[in-house]
Order: C-alpha cells, then structure tokens, then sequence
C-alpha cells in the first residue's frame, strides 16, 4: 500500500520535474550499494585475511569514514559545476574504484585503501538529495528527499546480491560486477536528469558554507550521525554480527540483514511525508526515543535470534523515518544552500556511522560482548534527544512552524526560476 494517496503524488510529481527525481534516487541506490560492499562480503572477507575483531572493524569503518569526509568537497564542487555533472564525475571515479578492487586487493592493507575508495559512492547523498528535490517547492521537499532517500535500499540490495555473488564468483569478481552495473546509473542521468534552478549561482563561497558557522549545522549533523550514522554503520556490520553470534551461513547473514535494511530505506520516505505535515521535530523525538529503547534491548536479547531480528527491524525503521525527518527541515533551514548544508550535514553524521563497527568490534574483543556497542549507541540516542528538545525552542520561533513544520510563508513559495538556470537544458 503507497504511503502517500495517489492524488496527491499526482499534485506532488506536477509541482517539480520527475525524471530528475528517479534519476538521482537511481543514482543513490547505486552508490548506496556500492559504499557498503565491504560489509556485505565481510565474512568472506574475513575468512580471508583471518581478521581479528578490532581488525574487521576497522575495515567495516574505513568506508564509512572516507564516504563522510568526500561528502563536503562534492557538495562544493556541485555548486560550482553543477549537480548532474558532478554526479557524473563521482561516478565515473566509483567505476575506477571498482576496477582497483578487481585487480588489486591483495593484502590487508590494500583493502583499506579500497575501503577509502569505496568511500567515493558514500560522498553521493548531500548532492542526490539537492538535484532530485532541487526542482519542488519548500512544502513538498520533504516527500521529495524521502523519495531520494528511499535510495538507501541500495545497502539492502548489496547485502542480499553480493553474498551469493561472491559465493559464485570469489569476492574480488564482486567489484568487476560493481564496475559495470555502474553504468546503468550514468546513463540514466544523462538522459533524464535536468539541473534545478534553485541555487543562486553567484552566490559567494562564504555564503555556500555559512552554516558551518551556526549551531544549527551542528546540531543537526550530530543528530544525524545517530539517525544515518546508525543506519549506515549497523547495515556496514549486521552480516558479521550475524554470522558471528548466531552461526547463519554468509548468505543468510545477508538475507538477514536485508530484513533491516530495506525497513529502514522503505520507511524514509514515509518519515519525509508525516515530517511535511506531523514536523520534523516531531517525528524527530519519536524516532530517537524509540532507537534508543531497540538499541538496548538488542544487546541484551543476543541469545534470540527471532527477537534480535525483529527489533533490528523496528530499529531501523525508525533511524530510516529519523533520516527522513531530518532532511525535511533542511531545507527549511538553508533554502538556497542546500546541496552544501546537507553534504555537511551529511559528513559529520555519516561520521557516526564510522564509530558503529570500531565500537562493536573494539567491545568484543575487549569486554567479550557486541552488548555494550549497542548500548553506547543508545545512549548517544539520548544525549541527541536532548540537544535537539532544546534546539528546537529557537528553531520554531524563527525558521518552522510549532513541530518542525514548513511555515506558511515559504510554503505557498514557488520554486525560484532563473532564466539562465545552468543545465536546464542539459
């Protein structure tokens, strides 16, 4: 059933350009699987290298990292050239990526580099959100980058095709595979894609990265690296936790965590669409009480496999809705900066995700349990439930309406059209 009535999709795709739409969510979907192969092959990887768990870790993070550290400077770069070039150009540079990992990945160490790599696709999501919701109005963008959003199915995709892919073929060939599928996406946007005119081109640089200066950015990146960086890190290390704690196959620790996965890549845009009319804070407050209560449970219930499932899924349907929520006040936030705010936000949250294998594997071997990962995740849950409950005093007295909603100023806002819109007619 569509979580948004067909009459009013229909008056949402007519108030924006809809082929920009799918082909950024394509172009995320892509790059969202791409960035979590490492985690999606990690038991035979592992099995490989003889991986301690501090080491495996590790690995898992690399990705991670370097995808959050390569968000800001595309962010950049797609103000200056572009958002459908620069998708292109970071596209272009995964197929290389891919090919190194086809051919080079021998040792240990050249499979942090190709984590490092791998973190090329996670640099994807500040400017796939900023072109497909470029083209919508301020009360619509939230749906729009839920809808872009739902690309995060991509890790859902990656953890049930490449198990059974590197089964068949050897992990390495995984990549080759990657490599060539990447196409589809380029294609896609070259064809489809139109560049939105709702960034102001000569803007100065001081003003593209001014909310690097205000306790808003912060605050919301630091949210965010519970929401996405809880997403992104617990789908990077679940197929070793599963095949670890509970003795699965490799491919059914896959399947298994597709489960979770794909809950929480469904139910982002969900979280974008109740945000447009429930408010982000709102939804907001909900989701990181309710991560926050899973996360604990779920260290404490690693006997059950059933029961671990189960709440995994209702976790990350809530860190998917959180996503979505978050992403529909940035706009509100940042109207003509966009695609920078939300590749800032985006790199410091997704640096959370970062601190998810190094924490479980670093508790493991240390404290003999992944129990206290978890529950230091859900205490950061709740230091975050704070901040943002009083954040947001400030936040509805000047920028949202009560509850994270869009105000009715910059709702009845049309999107700014220039004539001279670059790659308009791109």
């Amino acid at each position: 059933m569509s979580v948004v009535p067909r009459s009013t999709f229909k008056i949402f795709l007519s108030a924006g350009h809809g082929p920009t739409l799918f082909a950024a969510f394509l172009y995320f979907t892509f790059s969202c699987c791409i960035w979590v192969l490492n985690g999606a092959m990690a038991p035979f990887i592992s099995e490989t290298f003889k991986l301690s768990p501090a080491q495996k870790g590790l690995m898992l993070s690399v990705p991670i990292i370097a995808g959050a550290l390569m968000r800001f400077p595309l962010g950049v770069l797609a103000q200056y050239i572009g958002r459908k070039s620069a998708t292109l150009v970071e596209m272009g540079l995964i197929a290389v990526a891919m090919l190194f990992g086809f051919f080079f990945v021998h040792t240990f160490n050249d499979l942090l580099a190709m984590g490092v790599l791998l973190g090329i696709a996670g640099a994807s999501f500040g400017v796939a959100l900023s072109l497909g919701s470029g083209w919508f109005p301020p009360q619509h963008k939230g749906l729009a980058m839920g809808l872009v959003g739902a690309g995060n199915v991509g890790t859902a995709v990656s953890v049930l095709v490449a198990p059974p892919l590197a089964n068949w073929l050897g992990w390495q060939a995984v990549y080759g595979v990657a490599a060539a599928a990447i196409l589809l996406p380029i294609v896609v946007m070259i064809v489809l894609a139109k560049e939105p005119p709702d960034v102001d081109a000569h803007a100065s640089f001081r003003e593209h990265i001014a909310c690097l200066f205000e306790k808003d950015g912060w605050a919301f990146s630091l949210i965010y690296g519970v929401t996405f960086g809880g997403f992104i890190g617990l789908t990077t290390f679940l197929p070793s936790y599963y095949y670890d704690q509970f003795g699965v196959s490799k491919v059914q620790a896959g399947q298994l965590t597709m489960l979770a996965a794909f809950m929480g890549a469904a139910v982002r845009v969900a979280g974008g669409w109740i945000s447009d009319r429930w408010g982000g804070v709102n939804t907001l407050t909900l989701v990181l009480a309710v991560v926050a209560v899973c996360l604990v449970l779920i260290g404490f219930s690693s006997s059950s496999l059933v029961l671990t499932t189960l709440l995994l899924m209702l976790c990350f349907a809530a860190l998917g809705a959180g996503n979505g929520a978050l992403f529909q006040l940035v706009p509100l936030r940042w109207p003509a900066t966009t695609a920078v705010a939300g590749s800032m936000i985006g790199e410091i949250g997704a640096l959370g995700g970062g601190l998810v294998p190094n924490s479980m594997g670093l508790s493991k071997q240390y404290l003999g349990s992944y129990t206290w990962g978890f529950v230091m995740f859900a205490v950061l849950a709740v230091v975050m439930l704070g901040v943002m409950r009083v954040m947001q005093i400030r936040w509805t007295r000047t920028w949202a309406e009560k509850g994270g909603r869009a105000k009715a100023s910059h709702a009845n806002a049309p999107v700014k059209r220039e004539s001279n819109a670059r790659g308009a007619a791109a």
